[in-house]
């Protein structure tokens, strides 16, 4: 829609030019008869944005400034066509003409274009092309994208094909808008991936991207912004060029900012402009990768102070030697001549280019040299198959268009110079490939790497240069964090960050995201500042270990005391000791100390649900049988010697219904009951301590201690009760003060489980399961040993106080010595 606006404020110009245009002019560098044109368009000279004026006018480009690299590139064009003719295979009997403008300014251009597209001073509307047709069949440019989007619609409109040679902007490729375009430069996305690669490759994160004012240069912004969107490369200005640049606030702007790498994508002048101003200005020790607009500039690489301002990388299309070239330029004629000065000064056919030799033509720019050679033959190569051209002559009867051109150039496939030539279906080439070029200490260009597209990059950087030290420059806004630590982003800008280290029990992995970090797994641990995560250690007693190993056989012993203590009370059952230690009772006692020594087994190797359960079952339910027999134990012999003188009716009923074993089975029943209670609201399961070691999972059981209470508090209090009853006996006589061993006993019980709770308290490592399998096991063996090792020594090796006799002389003198 702009370029169409563009177009229809200079339509007004048409008719005063055109019968200036077609003044009949000579051979010269500008124009080439033939049976088919191809158009030119070149712009040999630089004028600046012109300021609107009070009437419409057109442009003189021979009065502004002389491009030396656009004059080479129309006598590349010149060269293809005077090398087409004169090929007797391409188009055999067929003679390809030209007519080049110099396209020199982006509006004020438009007689050149109108008098491509007219025959005899008239354009043809599409219903008459067969009336005074023009004999241009393609067009070969323009240079620059803004100029390209300006003219391209009136191109279009005829479906012209017009083989642009330099034109990259992204816009191009839509067939919608510029069905008829093609091009043998590689769109803007190409080039800026390589800026991206090399970027990555030398770990440059803080960059700044100075582009041409225009669509080019904008084009490319939007491609590089887009390109770095996800990555860890940031843009830290941005800034558009052209004639009016104020260079000086914009190098202190970068200066401030530490920005030490820049891309600098622009057209040549204004390349010229921004190095010239760098080193005018003192602006040193950067890196400059430059586009192919300028990576191959022949004079300012030798500019006065360029090492200065520090190492400059380009990227352009390898140069390709165009064989003939030179000698055509040595033998060329016309070189920098026109022959009418008034038909070149409405045409813009005059090059103005004084003084100039052939070895500064041959030794320019060759930047987009192989372009136009390629655009040329690709057009010669699509006439070819239009005249059907073969057996050394072409089918000339064939009315040629445009659109029939462009019909075969779409399909175009052969090989030119080692390339072989293809578009796609954009019209964008599907050949080529760009090299990396170092300007090295002696103003040379030096090919450093090569980027094929899509499929391959390298560069090699020991054949860089740098400045300052000779290491590869930095440049970031904050240095990366150190191996564990995570970013937090400062600003507007991901570059900018701080660093905080990741804490115990998390890592940071910075592929995936570098501003989190990540928690580890339950059974996985790690130290501060750790990028991943360890398998903790699992701990558990196994029963191969030298403590358990102990226990479990202590476990045994006692099993087998209690068989062996059984077995020897059923020998001496009717004798006095077995007697007053309780008779049955004892083999009841003895019987639930051995069950309650099968918890012990429970508390080794890994939990599992049945073993949390076990290791305290059997010594909870079978050791309230042991206390509440030692409590009635105890009330016994208080009973006999203090309580029936004063109370015989309670012994004669505590006689007649039993009543020891009626308490015994009252307390076994009632902690069966809470027992089963406790276990069903929460009962004792596997659990898993992470938190008490980071790197060490403790296996163990978890317990409600709100669920456990009923059992716990009741069997406390039979302690209690087992206590108080043994503390009344305590002066009874000795063969009958049982009561002694049971208190001493309760003590040792007491003693053991304060320890128990004690060191439960201090540590709480895996050993806790051992600590309390040993308390159990000690409490088993206090009653074992203080209470019944007595009776089994006075069995064994006293038997003379084993006897009815004995016990009644120690009964008679208890009895004495209460009556005194």
């Amino acid at each position: 829609m702009m370029c169409t606006k563009r177009v229809l404020a200079i339509l007004c110009l048409l008719g005063g030019f055109l019968h200036h245009l077609n003044e009949a002019v000579t051979s010269s560098e500008f124009r080439l008869d033939g049976d088919y044109l191809i158009g030119g368009l070149f712009d040999i000279h630089l004028a600046s944005k012109v300021l609107n004026g009070d009437r419409p006018e057109t442009i003189t480009c021979s009065s502004h400034p002389f491009i030396l690299t656009s004059y080479r590139r129309l006598q590349i064009m010149r060269f293809s066509t005077e090398q087409i003719n004169n090929s007797t295979n391409l188009l055999p009997g067929v003679t390809l003409g030209y007519e080049i403008f110099d396209h020199c300014s982006d509006t004020k251009n438009f007689p050149g274009i109108f008098k491509l597209i007219s025959a005899d001073g008239i354009v043809q509307p599409w219903d008459q092309s067969n009336v005074n047709v023009s004999k241009v069949i393609a067009v070969v440019g323009t240079y620059t994208s803004t100029e390209t989007l300006t003219v391209a619609p009136l191109f279009m409109t005829n479906l012209i094909p017009m083989v642009t040679y330099a034109a990259a902007s992204s816009v191009l490729s839509e067939k919608t808008y510029f069905p008829s375009f093609l091009r043998t430069v590689h769109p803007n996305k190409h080039i800026i991936e390589v800026f991206f690669y090399i970027l990555q490759k030398f770990n440059w994160r803080w960059v700044s991207f100075l582009y041409t004012d225009g669509d080019y240069g904008k084009d490319g912004l939007d491609l590089f912004q887009n390109m770095i969107k996800d990555t860890e490369i940031c843009l830290a200005y941005t800034k558009s060029l052209d004639e009016n640049t104020d260079y000086p606030p914009m190098f202190q702007q970068l200066e401030s900012q530490r920005v030490n790498v820049i891309i600098a994508f622009t057209l040549e002048w204004t390349a010229e402009d921004l190095i010239k101003g760098a080193i005018k200005h003192n602006f040193t020790n950067k890196v400059w990768i430059a586009g192919d607009g300028w990576s191959l500039h022949q004079k300012l690489r030798r500019e006065k102070g360029i090492r200065k301002i520090g190492t400059v990388l380009g990227v352009a299309e390898p140069v390709i030697t165009i064989p003939g070239f030179s000698d055509f330029i040595h033998s060329s004629k016309t070189l920098c001549q026109t022959e009418n000065p008034e038909q070149g000064r409405f045409c813009n056919q005059i090059s103005n280019c004084n003084n100039l030799t052939a070895e500064d033509v041959i030794n320019a720019d060759p930047s987009f040299s192989f372009s136009v050679y390629a655009a040329v033959y690709s057009i010669a190569k699509a006439l070819h198959a239009v005249l059907q051209c073969g057996d050394g002559r072409c089918n000339r009867t064939i009315p040629v268009k445009p659109h029939m051109v462009l019909a075969a150039l779409r399909k175009s496939n052969f090989t030119l110079l080692n390339q072989r030539i293809q578009f796609d279906k954009n019209g964008d080439p599907k050949f080529g490939s760009y090299s990396i070029f170092y300007w090295n200490q002696i103003g040379e260009t030096e090919e450093v790497g090569v980027y094929h597209f899509e499929s391959f990059f390298h560069i090699n950087r020991t054949k860089i240069q740098w400045h300052g030290n000779g290491e590869v420059p930095s440049s970031f806004c904050s240095k990366e964090c150190p191996a564990g630590f995570s970013k937090t982003q400062e600003g507007i800008y991901k570059c900018c960050f701080n660093c905080t280290i990741c804490p115990s029990g998390t890592y940071i992995n910075t592929t995936e995201d570098p501003y989190n970090c990540i928690s580890c797994k339950e059974t996985e641990w790690s130290d501060p500042g750790s990028t991943l995560c360890r398998l903790r250690l699992v701990e558990f007693i196994p029963f191969t270990d030298s403590g358990a190993i102990v226990i479990v056989m202590g476990t045994c012993t006692l099993m087998g005391l209690t068989v062996a203590i059984s077995v020897l009370f059923a020998i001496n059952y009717h004798t006095p000791v077995v007697r007053s230690a309780g008779g049955p009772m004892c083999f009841l006692i003895l019987g639930c100390l051995a069950l309650c020594s099968l918890s012990v087994f429970f508390y080794f190797d890994k939990p599992t649900s049945a073993s949390c359960v076990f290791r305290f079952l059997p010594f909870l339910l079978f050791f309230t049988v042991c206390l509440a027999g030692f409590v009635v134990r105890s009330f016994q012999i208080v009973c006999i010697f203090k309580i029936a003188a004063k109370f015989p009716k309670l012994l004669s009923w505590w006689m007649k219904y039993h009543g020891q074993w009626l308490v015994i089975s009252v307390a076994f029943v009632t902690q069966a009951v809470l027992l089963l209670i406790s276990y069903s609201i929460t009962p004792p399961k596997p659990y898993s301590d992470r938190l008490l070691y980071l790197d060490k999972t403790i296996l163990g059981c978890d317990i409600d201690l709100k669920s456990m209470s009923g059992p716990v508090i009741f069997l406390s209090l039979l302690c209690c009760l087992c206590f108080i009853f043994s503390y009344m006996a305590k002066d009874l006589p000795k063969n009958y003060n049982e009561a002694k061993s049971i208190t001493f006993c309760l003590m040792l019980l007491i003693l053991t489980w304060i320890i128990f709770a004690t060191s439960s308290i201090l540590y709480r490592g895996k050993y806790v399961s051992s600590f309390n399998a040993l308390a159990v096991l000690s409490s088993l063996y206090s009653f074992l040993v203080w209470y019944f090792f007595p009776k089994c020594y006075i069995i064994m090796f006293h038997p003379n106080k084993n006897t009815q006799q004995h016990f009644q002389c120690l009964i008679q003198n208890y009895t004495k010595t209460i009556s005194q």
